[in-house]
Formats: structure tokens, C-alpha cells, sequence
């Protein structure tokens, strides 16, 4: 019985297939681009993660209904007013 690794996404899963696809990049948009077309993409997925982390924010809060969004908006005037009397 033989077990078939299939590749993920349809991306190659060997070594010298990754190796090919690197040196095509590396023609495509010279040594000197590739790092800095690595950093904007990671910066490019954080700013997506951030995005992603502020709408569940948004969701968990419309989830936990009015009553609770207004408890926190309560208490945090509360804490601002607290602290222009301390002054």
C-alpha cells in the first residue's frame, strides 16, 4: 500500500520545486527587490490581521448587546470624571 502525498493548495511540496520557483523570483524581480517585497507583504498581513482582530472586536461587542456596551461606555466616562475631580 503506497500513501500519495498531495501537494497543499496546489503548491509543490519538494524542495527543487520551491528551489525553481525562487529562482524565477529572483529573475522576475532581481535580488535586490525581494526583500523588500517580503517586508510590504508581511506588513500587508498585519495590517489584514489588526483588520480581522477589529472586526471580531465589533462582532463581540454587538453579540453582548446594548445594555453591556453601554455599562463600559458608563464607567468609563465615570473614570474620566474621577479623574478631572482628583485634579
Amino acid at each position: 500500500m503506497t500513501i500519495e502525498v498531495l501537494p497543499a493548495f496546489g503548491l509543490p511540496a519538494g524542495g527543487m520545486e520551491l528551489a525553481i520557483i525562487l529562482l524565477i523570483a529572483v529573475l522576475l524581480f532581481g535580488a535586490n527587490k525581494i526583500p523588500k517585497l517580503a517586508r510590504s507583504t508581511g506588513q500587508a498581513m498585519g495590517e489584514f490581521q489588526r483588520g480581522r482582530e477589529e472586526i471580531e472586536q465589533e462582532l463581540e461587542e454587538i453579540k453582548e448587546g446594548p445594555e453591556e456596551s453601554d455599562r463600559a461606555v458608563a464607567e468609563s466616562e465615570s473614570e474620566t470624571e474621577s479623574e478631572r475631580t482628583e485634579e
